[in-house]
């Protein structure tokens, strides 16, 4: 696709609006202001709460620990207009308008924002008890149904289904997961490595039930597809995650075949004056040869610093910025803190480092002995250094990787 993007040493555009007010818009709002953008800036927002973080809600927040996550941010200091309990409808690329429920929002640039929104379980919509955990309400909902210490059973063994099950068993719940695949996080790393992860469900006391698939949901039951019937006071659904894209259709704005937005190395969308970011939006990886879509925070927190540089622009010969990240995530589960950065799908050899049966250890991906990819469960010194070298492109010797004891960083070839 074409790429567009501010000018450098033309005008910044005078009105920018974001849609979405989740971390890649709080954070592309708040880059404006610090890159020096001093045009008007309105952030939309569906929901009817003060801007917020959503990691703390499987954590903190759905066990009462914290009341809400909101952003630590001065909106009103910083010039940011909320417009909160707004939903966007539409848009209109040649008028230069976003259209919401409120009416239509003129903009210069505009900023897509909307994140993903959660796969629902067919057949269970409407049905009491059935619960899903992406927004605040969601969380509140949660709250008392761990306080009162339900039967629960959670479909998807996925990263938000391992982190909701450890919480629910730290209230003291009985806790089944159900699986469709064969393992846990089988679309998001190899076998081998989600092995030992598996033995982390009966450790704490979690039932996991792979290749096994929900027959439909009773007001209290799960049924599922071999005729077992769990009895259940809740159920959390945590099947993935879809680009929030549909309200795009009609736009112009070309999407890929996940729903996402295509957005180009410098996150500018197939429309002018339009920019993507965050969850809703993939972008082309030279480090890594592909075009890449990323549901994580981090994600949502580095894209907004090249989207506020590019609508801004700057002096006369400054080169356009470009988004081609190390990805990164983390996951507390199950008493473990697990981390990964990079991407590991084109690795052509895997380094353990330290024992998988362990509360340590780490596997590292190569490919032409540079490192790719690494996954750390309770080794942040690992991380840490993996994510450097990783964005060095350092080429390593595996066999002094393959030592747990060695800093990683001295592992190199």
């Amino acid at each position: 696709m074409s790429e567009q993007t501010q000018e450098p040493g033309r005008s910044a555009p005078r009105r920018v609006v974001v849609a979405g007010a989740g971390m890649a818009g709080v954070q592309t709002a708040a880059a404006l202001r610090e890159q020096g953008f001093t045009g008007t800036v309105t952030l939309i927002g569906a929901e009817p709460h003060q801007p917020y973080d959503r990691p703390p809600l499987s954590k903190a927040v759905l066990l009462g620990k914290a009341e809400d996550s909101a952003f630590d941010l001065d909106f009103e200091e910083l010039g940011i207009e909320l417009r909160l309990g707004c939903e966007v409808l539409g848009l209109r690329p040649g008028d230069h308008e976003l259209d919401t429920e409120a009416g239509p929002v003129p903009y210069d640039a505009l900023v897509i924002a909307t994140g993903a929104e959660p796969v629902r379980l067919p057949g269970a919509e409407g049905v009491p008890g059935v619960h899903l955990l992406r927004t605040l309400d969601d969380a509140e909902r949660l709250r008392p149904v761990l306080a009162r210490q339900h039967d629960i059973v959670v479909v998807g063994a996925g990263w938000i289904g391992a982190e909701f099950a450890t919480a629910a068993r730290e209230a003291g719940c009985a806790v089944t997961v159900v699986e469709a695949g064969e393992r846990p996080l089988a679309e998001a790393l190899p076998a081998e490595v989600t092995a030992p992860m598996t033995a982390w469900y009966a450790e704490a006391g979690v039932t996991l039930r792979t290749h096994t698939r929900v027959e439909r949901v009773e007001a209290d039951a799960v049924v599922l597809d071999d005729g077992t019937r769990l009895p259940a006071g809740a159920v959390v659904v945590g099947i993935g995650a879809r680009p929030a894209t549909a309200w795009l259709a009609g736009s112009g704005v070309v999407l890929g075949e996940r729903g996402e937005v295509v957005a180009d190395r410098r996150l500018t969308t197939s429309v002018p004056d339009v920019y993507a970011v965050g969850d809703c939006a993939s972008f082309p990886s030279g480090r890594y040869g592909e075009r890449l879509l990323v549901h994580h925070w981090d994600n949502a927190l580095q894209g907004p610093r090249t989207v506020a540089a590019n609508i801004v622009g700057g002096p006369a010969g400054r080169e356009p910025a470009v988004y081609d990240p190390v990805p990164y995530f983390w996951s507390e589960q199950f008493g473990r803190f697990v981390q990964y950065a990079g991407h590991h799908a084109d690795a052509d050899r895997t380094v353990w480092r330290g024992d998988p049966a362990g509360a340590a250890w780490s596997v590292c991906w190569l490919r032409e002995s540079r490192l790719v990819a690494l996954l750390a469960v309770g080794r942040p010194r690992d991380l840490a250094q993996g994510r450097r070298l990783i964005e060095a492109g350092t080429a390593m010797d595996a066999e002094l990787l393959a030592d747990p004891a060695r800093p990683l960083k001295s592992a190199t070839a």
